[in-house]
């Protein structure tokens, strides 16, 4: 049995279905097609445990949204569907074993009166390389909504080429140049040793920076993340927007969905992708695995670069070199998910008595510098660190919705841990994550432990497994200087082509990478449009 379509696209994470309704949008016959039972890939909205807690539901993965294009935004519509966010204020906060709560406070002022507590100096440094790198990071921006230089053009394609890299850098000075590549390829560690005397600011900025990448903070490429961090998203465009999605991240992907069915695109859940049918080196349709043919002109790949290369694309259909490259993209994911139903809300000690619930709704328990660092050495090991990087939303402070009566929702994001373990599995070990995670939090919120009424851990593995990720990494590959822009996937192929004709890549193993942006679905759409057109 045999469909045809314009477009296929195979997985509906929120870049599967932004490319999906990009190009129903333009009057395509497209076709989504989803592995799991419903839409969102990583960004969905599930029960932790429907026995234990009924009614109580958690943003599986994902947890907040912070880059969501407003273009993408504005483009499909998505207040419309349903999609509404709350600004986060402070957007970072961390908990010290000391007792004390550090606020990033969205407003300068307020930010520096936080800050002056703990060093005069400091607080005015902090706000100078806040503006700085906002100011910075707008050089940037961009380049997250269009293809990356396509190094490889010839002829007045390379000049075209040439002056839409130049005309975004045409008002930028030679020192903001230096600073630019400074923050792109140095140290974070050695910067804020070099910058700041206070080990709290030192360390609340640590809090915003290296999230589910490889890498130290003493590590090449380290300081990344501070730029990366301050780029906008949000209906208004803010830089640096933190924001809570009432109804979870999946409620993002739901109204993506919900903008795909206004253009008239089919999307299918259940529907496993067993093979992309490859004839005379063109991509030409799917093959399901219940064994239905579905045929198009363009298939579209939402999943990482190696599930697609080299468990999709029968292997005689691609170059071995180019295959030997797709499996030497560093993925091994770094991060693990611990979520929580708890009976009440955990009392952070030194918490302000002043905040709103919503502002204690963020509270990192990040280690110091060398801490940090000793971590990720010892995930690099495949060793289970005993002292983690917790990263907690109390997300029903926000979203009530999210809990029913008198039920507390909790979301924690962990790094580093290994993707695989020295001693053992992470079938055997994944409690014993989800308990140290418990006693982590336990050292800041006393009795912690004893409210807890249900919980899921999800490691690396998990993530592959429920998600369908490579080797659980987020990001579909890790977000390194080598491994970026016109680098990713690999270079030569940054283009959201790849070797195989028709058949092209949206998801967030190409540029601008990952996190909740839609920036690779929107890219790809319009890469995919260009040609068709031709």
């Amino acid at each position: 049995m045999s469909e045809m379509y314009d477009a296929i696209v195979i997985g509906a994470g929120h870049n599967g279905l932004t490319a999906a309704a990009y190009l129903g949008r333009a009057g395509l016959r497209v076709l989504v097609l989803e592995r799991r039972t419903m839409v969102g890939g990583c960004a969905v909205t599930e029960a932790v445990d429907p026995i234990a807690a009924p009614g109580c539901r958690v943003s599986t993965a994902s947890y907040v949204a912070s880059m969501l294009r407003p273009e993408v935004i504005r483009d499909l519509d998505l207040p419309r569907h349903g999609l509404r966010m709350v600004p986060c204020d402070p957007g970072v906060q961390i908990a010290l074993p000391e007792g004390i709560v550090v606020p990033w406070w969205g407003n300068s002022e307020r930010c520096r009166a936080e800050l002056v507590r703990y060093s005069a100096r400091d607080a005015d440094r902090f706000l100078e390389l806040d503006r700085e790198l906002k100011s910075l990071a707008a050089y940037l921006e961009p380049f997250f909504m269009e293809p990356p230089p396509d190094l490889h053009a010839t002829g007045l394609k390379r000049w075209q080429e040439m002056w839409r890299v130049l005309r975004r850098f045409h008002r930028v000075s030679g020192a903001e140049i230096e600073r630019l590549m400074q923050f792109l390829t140095g140290s974070l560690g050695e910067l804020l040793e070099r910058k700041f005397e206070s080990d709290v600011i030192r360390r609340l900025i640590l809090a915003n920076n290296t999230y589910g990448k490889h890498g130290g903070p003493y590590q090449s490429g380290s300081a990344m993340g501070l730029l990366f961090h301050l780029l906008s998203g949000g209906e208004q465009q803010a830089q640096g927007f933190q924001g809570h999605v009432i109804g979870g991240m999946g409620a993002i992907t739901q109204a993506m969905a919900a903008a795909c069915r206004s253009y008239q695109v089919e999307i299918r859940t259940d529907a496993p992708v067993a093979q992309i049918t490859v004839r005379d080196g063109r991509a030409v349709g799917v093959v399901l695995e219940n064994g239905m043919e579905l045929t198009a002109q363009a298939v579209v790949s939402n999943c990482d670069p190696k599930r697609t290369f080299l468990t999709l694309v029968d292997k005689n259909a691609l170059e071995p070199a180019f295959r030997a490259a797709v499996e030497c993209i560093r993925m091994a994911g770094p991060a693990a998910k611990v979520n929580f139903v708890l009976d009440r809300e955990p009392e952070v000690r030194g918490m302000p008595a002043t905040h709103t619930p919503a502002q204690r709704s963020f509270f990192t328990l990040v280690p110091t510098l060398r801490g940090a660092e000793d971590c990720y050495n010892l995930a690099v090991r495949a060793d289970l660190p005993a002292d983690l990087w917790v990263d907690c939303v109390m997300a029903s402070n926000v979203d009530p919705t999210l809990a029913s009566a008198g039920r507390h929702i909790l979301t924690c994001f962990v790094q580093y841990v290994p993707y695989r373990l020295n001693q053992g599995t992470w079938d055997q070990r994944r409690e014993e994550l989800g308990d140290s995670v418990v006693c982590k939090i336990g050292e800041y919120a006393p009795g912690f432990a004893d409210s807890i009424i249900a919980r899921r851990v999800l490691t690396p593995l998990d993530l592959e497994r429920i998600f369908g990720i490579t080797e659980g990494n987020i990001f579909h590959g890790d977000l390194s200087l080598d491994q970026l822009f016109f680098m990713r996937p690999l270079p030569g192929w940054s283009q959201y082509r790849t070797p195989v004709a028709g058949l092209y890549l949206c998801g967030a193993g190409t540029h601008p990478g990952g996190g909740v942006t839609g920036a690779p679905g929107h890219n790809a759409a319009h890469r995919i449009l260009r040609d068709l057109r031709k």
